[in-house]
C-alpha cells in the first residue's frame, strides 16, 4: 500500500481545511518544494495535490508549484482543482502531472468526461468518490446526490477507471480514523480496482488496518501535519 501525502494549496500555501469548509482552514509554514523533497527522500514515491484555488475558480491555479516540484523530484503527482475542460488537463499534464485527479465531473458530465478518457487514457484518472452515508456529494461537498458509491463505481468501471480515491467526508479533517467498513464493502465488490481510501486517517496504526482490508493506497494530510504520523515512518514504511 502506498502512503501519499496531501498537499493542499490556497494561495500558494499548504492549508488543510476541516471537512472542505474554506472557512475553517488551517495554515501550514512549509515549503511545498522542500517538503516534496523531504518526503521523496523518506521514501514516498506518491504525491496527492489539490488546488483550492482552482476549485473555486474552475481554473488550475497552483500550476508554478506542481511544475517546481515535478521539475526538482521524481514523485509521481495527481493533480487536482479547476480541471473543468481538455485544456486545463493539457495545462496540468504540461506542467508535469502523472494523473488527472477529477470529481464532480465524472459523475455530472459523464459524456465529457468520457470523451476526456478516449483523449488522454482512463490510466491517466484518478477518479475521487466523495462519500456521506454511502452517496455521492459533488460541487465540494456542498451538494448531495441519490447516487450511491457502487452504482458510481460500477459506471466508471465500465469505461475503463481503475484508479480511484473514496473520501468519507464525515471523517474528513477529523482525526477520527478511516471508514473501514466501507472501504471492505467496496474492495469485495470491486477486486479489480485500485483503491485509495481518503479522510479520517489519524495515525500508524490507521494505516495499518487500511493495508490489512486490501486497500492500495491511502492519503495521509492532517495526521502528517500534525506529526501524528511522522516523517520517520515513512523512512521505515517504504522500506518494509
Amino acid at each position: 500500500m502506498q502512503i501519499i501525502p496531501s498537499f493542499d494549496l490556497l494561495d500558494g500555501k499548504l492549508v488543510r481545511l476541516r471537512q472542505g469548509d474554506f472557512e475553517q482552514k488551517t495554515e501550514y509554514d512549509a515549503s511545498p518544494l522542500e517538503l516534496a523533497k523531504e518526503l521523496e527522500a523518506a521514501g514516498i514515491r506518491r504525491l496527492h495535490m489539490v488546488d483550492l484555488d482552482g476549485a473555486r475558480t474552475g481554473r488550475p491555479a497552483n500550476l508554478h508549484i506542481l511544475a517546481e516540484v515535478a521539475a526538482h523530484t521524481r514523485l509521481e503527482i495527481d493533480y487536482g482543482g479547476g480541471l473543468r475542460s481538455i485544456p486545463s488537463l493539457k495545462q496540468v499534464w504540461d506542467a508535469g502531472a502523472m494523473l488527472f485527479s477529477v470529481g464532480s465531473v465524472a459523475l455530472l458530465a459523464q459524456d465529457e468526461f468520457s470523451a476526456w478518457v478516449d483523449k488522454f487514457g482512463p490510466d491517466r484518472f484518478l477518479v475521487g468518490a466523495d462519500v456521506r452515508d454511502r452517496q455521492i456529494a459533488v460541487h465540494g461537498w456542498a451538494e448531495q446526490t441519490e447516487v450511491g458509491i457502487f452504482d458510481f463505481l460500477n459506471k466508471m468501471q465500465s469505461i475503463g477507471i481503475r484508479n480511484f480515491t473514496v473520501t468519507d467526508i464525515a471523517r474528513d479533517g477529523e482525526l477520527s480514523g478511516p471508514g473501514l467498513e466501507l472501504y471492505k464493502d467496496i474492495i469485495a465488490q470491486f477486486p479489480d480496482i485500485q483503491m485509495v481510501a481518503s479522510g479520517g486517517i489519524r495515525d500508524v496504526a490507521d494505516l495499518e488496518d487500511l493495508r490489512a482490508i486490501g486497500c492500495a493506497g491511502a492519503i495521509v494530510g492532517k495526521a502528517f501535519f500534525e506529526g501524528k504520523i511522522p516523517l520517520q515512518f515513512f523512512r521505515v514504511y517504504t522500506k518494509g
